[in-house]
């Protein structure tokens, strides 16, 4: 006894930091009793300085990590503690997935731990994983409805607004169809008084014209009338050969011719 205590005092000082990997089951105790105590970082450490390959050291980290909240770790720790108490590695694999929100296979761990061995709370949490997974598909459910309702309504208020659209664009269009007619038909109108006012005064023109050359034409008739007249009547006055008035000047009034008319 006496050289046993000797030997362990005369160990070097790197060697006894290594006295829990020689007895592991001192760590696993400490690590074990920080998990009890809440402290599930430090037994998760204490558990990583173990042998990693061992199952049931996996199990144990897996189980402080779960609590810790570091799920997808502790599900890569699950994976290697395969036969290490099947069923509650099942069904603490389908607690993680049940917080992950992912029913399918939360389902399938809870069912492959009862198929190991019968739980009540396995069944229960089987069960309310199914009703979580109806809900999620009713949610979905009512989430695409809404999707396609809103899109219909989308759908609906975009159709309206095209037509109301196509409908502005068709009555503007119209509009100024009519308003090119309306103005060819103005323009047509002005032509057409244009061409009637002209037409008047051509009119007035030649009426005026036409009295002007009636009025010359009988202003020469008469002219010839009055000429032929005058003609004939001269000729008349030759005929008769008219006596020729003869003045004779007395000597008294002889003074007097040049102040007074022969008649």
């Amino acid at each position: 006894m006496f050289k046993i205590l000797l030997s362990l005092l005369l160990l070097p000082l790197t060697l006894l930091a290594d006295l829990d990997n020689i007895f592991p089951f001192q760590t696993i105790h400490k690590a074990n009793r920080a998990y009890g105590l809440g402290d599930y970082n430090k037994s998760i450490k204490l558990f990583n300085s173990l042998e990693k390959d061992d199952p049931s050291v996996n199990y144990n980290r897996a189980n402080a990590e779960y609590k810790s909240g570091d799920y997808d770790t502790a599900l890569l720790s699950y994976a290697k503690a395969k036969g290490v108490d099947e069923a509650t590695r099942q069904y603490n694999i389908g607690n993680i997935y049940f917080k992950k929100k992912e029913w399918d296979r939360a389902i399938e761990s809870y069912e492959s731990s009862l198929v190991v061995r019968e739980d009540k709370d396995t069944k229960f949490n089987l069960e309310l994983a199914k009703r979580k997974k109806k809900e999620k598909k009713r949610k979905e459910q009512e989430k695409k409805n809404k999707k396609d309702k809103d899109k219909k309504k989308e759908d609906e208020e975009k159709r309206k607004k095209d037509k109301k659209k196509q409908e502005e664009e068709k009555k503007n269009k119209d509009k100024k169809e009519q308003d090119k007619k309306d103005k060819q038909k103005q323009d047509k109108k002005k032509g057409q008084d244009k061409e009637s006012d002209k037409r008047k005064k051509s009119n007035r023109d030649n009426a005026q014209d036409g009295k002007k050359k009636e009025k010359q034409d009988k202003m020469t008739q008469e002219e010839k009338l009055t000429q032929k007249e005058l003609k004939r009547l001269m000729k008349k006055l030759n005929d008769k050969k008219m006596p020729t008035m003869m003045y004779q000047a007395s000597p008294k009034n002889r003074g007097d011719r040049d102040d007074k008319n022969p008649w």
